[in-house]
Formats: structure tokens, C-alpha cells, sequence
């Protein structure tokens, strides 16, 4: 069984504790983050639009500009990222059909398999960008 992250969002994570890693007000450069983190410059700036966007960063043009956490890191989870950039994350295919749910029936693991995707959901919006910048173990439950 895998449970992954798609590239983007990896990217908005790593982006996000970057920006939660530096210095209260102060701005990076998408140059800056994609450097630090080893993101594509091009690829990070789609991103970070996304994340401005759903009013997780903000972003400031010119000379003096950059990016930065648009409220306290306590304050963003990691699902509010995650979705920044891959939209909601509602399970719509059956496990096993492959289909959308719930058009012939419910298979036999549905309930199962919802009741788990539902636990990790609401594990990825208890856990914090300030828990995950202090590190393993901070997050609740773990």
C-alpha cells in the first residue's frame, strides 16, 4: 500500500517550512527557497502561486520583495498545503473498482478504507507547520 505526495506537493511543504524556517518578517525569493530545498525555479513558482492564492503565504513585489508566511506556522496545516495544491482530498474512486463510489453499491472494504482515509485527513490537519519545523515527535499523537 503507498500513500504519497505528488511532487507539487512536496514542494509546497518543503517551500512552506522554508519560509517558516526564516527569520519572523523576514522575504525569500523563490530563488532563494528553490535553492535551499533543490526545487525547480520554475516549477516552485507555480507553486508558490497556489499557496498565495489560498492565503497560506504572501507575496510582495520589487527589490524588497519575496515571500512569507501570511499567519503563524501554528496557525497552517499540512493539509491546508497539501490541498493549496492538489485541491480537496476527498476519495472519490472505489479502493478496488477503481470507479467513482457509490454508483453500483459500495464494494466490501468501503467502509474500511473511507474510515482510514478520514483518520488521515484529520491526522494532517491536527499536524502543524510549527510541529513539523521542531521535528519528529512534536505532532500530536506522535
Amino acid at each position: 500500500m503507498r500513500l504519497e505526495l505528488t511532487k507539487r506537493a512536496d514542494y509546497a511543504i518543503r517551500a512552506v517550512l522554508a519560509l517558516a524556517r526564516s527569520a519572523e518578517g523576514e522575504r525569500l525569493s523563490v530563488r532563494q527557497v528553490a535553492l535551499d530545498q533543490r526545487i525547480p525555479v520554475r516549477f516552485l513558482s507555480q507553486v508558490m502561486r497556489d499557496l498565495v492564492r489560498a492565503e497560506l503565504v504572501e507575496a510582495t513585489v520589487g527589490r524588497r520583495g519575496g515571500y512569507r508566511l501570511a499567519r503563524p506556522a501554528k496557525a497552517i496545516s499540512i493539509l491546508q498545503v497539501v490541498e493549496a495544491v492538489e485541491g480537496g482530498s476527498r476519495r472519490r474512486t472505489c479502493i478496488l473498482r477503481g470507479g467513482p463510489c457509490v454508483v453500483d453499491g459500495v464494494c466490501d472494504v468501503h467502509v474500511v478504507f473511507a474510515s482510514a482515509h478520514e483518520e488521515v485527513l484529520r491526522r494532517l490537519q491536527r499536524a502543524t507547520i510549527a510541529e513539523a519545523v521542531r521535528g519528529p515527535g512534536s505532532q500530536p499523537g506522535g
